[in-house]
């Protein structure tokens, strides 16, 4: 049977890259076959673009905050992580572009501030250092080589800066299994604004229903990323492994943004535009809320 949306979806966040490579190789093999009743075939799926965590396991970071902060490194990479989502959101909406590398340290320097934890520069700078490092999940080697020998195009599409990129690529070992590493720095944007994933469809010049944009769901902020991939209109899979105020924002960015009369004037300023946002919980697109839910 031909692996459906669904099915794709489920074996991403349950099964992990392993079964959902399996999966995806066996739906391919019958993807052309017409259908019984209406003669029509399926557009196989020709190429997977990669957020950075479907591939890349980021708990050693968590694990140097605990070491670095014994008893407190838990809560300090929640909220570290939260915030670096929502500062590239913040920055999207703003017209303020930094690259995710920039966000990353303005949102732990957040983190440990508004948790009272004291860190130090050396401390920063190991756990900054942490994503240059970031090795691949267990099953990603083995699922990637199946994708390849069976013809799938490979790359990634994310967030993270080039730099961040390469320099994990070049721990894991696995940078020849990519024909593309893109950064959404090339269009000074962050996912889930729709001219992210156009870079993917750009690059590869395939239909948007031969691209599968694999995000990642370890936590709410990262699953705004699937929404986006939906709104957008290709298929997007999730690989699953508060309140929330705004805060202190990041440098450039004006603060009235912070007021709820500034978050609905953006909303109506997002009407008739590509844009998509985050802004008091919600991502806008086309001046839209959108729910928070799992992709299906």
């Amino acid at each position: 049977m031909p692996l459906s949306r669904r099915q794709f979806v489920y074996q991403m966040g349950v099964g992990g890259l392993g079964m959902t490579a399996t999966g995806l190789v066996a739906s391919n093999a019958v993807a052309s076959t017409p259908a019984p009743r209406h003669g029509a075939a399926r557009a196989p799926v020709r190429a997977v673009l990669f957020d950075a965590f479907p591939v890349f396991d980021p708990r050693p970071v968590a694990a140097l905050a605990e070491s670095e902060l014994p008893g407190r490194g838990a809560e300090l990479t929640a909220l570290w992580r939260t915030r670096q989502f929502e500062y590239s959101w913040l920055r999207v909406l703003t017209h303020h572009y930094a690259d995710f590398w920039q966000c990353t340290d303005e949102a732990l320097r957040f983190a440990a501030a508004s948790l009272s934890v004291q860190l130090s520069d050396a401390q920063r700078e190991r756990l900054m250092n942490a994503y240059l490092a970031l090795p691949p999940w267990p099953d990603a080697p083995a699922a990637l080589r199946t994708l390849r020998e069976a013809g799938v195009r490979l790359g990634f599409l994310s967030n993270f800066t080039p730099v961040m990129l390469d320099a994990s690529l070049r721990r894991s070992g696995l940078a020849d299994m990519f024909e593309h590493v893109l950064s959404t720095d090339r269009v000074r944007t962050f996912k889930p604004d729709p001219r992210a994933y156009q870079l993917g469809l750009d690059t590869l010049r395939l239909p948007r229903d031969q691209i599968v944009f694999a995000a990642f769901a370890g936590g709410t902020p990262p699953a705004r990323n699937a929404s986006g991939i939906r709104r957008f209109g290709s298929t997007a899979c999730r690989r699953r492994r508060r309140s929330w105020a705004l805060g202190r924002t990041p440098a450039g960015v004006p603060s009235p943004i912070l007021s709820r009369s500034s978050c609905l004037r953006a909303k109506e300023g997002a009407e008739g535009s590509s844009r998509s946002a985050f802004v008091a919980g919600h991502v806008f697109h086309r001046g839209m809320p959108m729910e928070r839910r799992d992709v299906s």
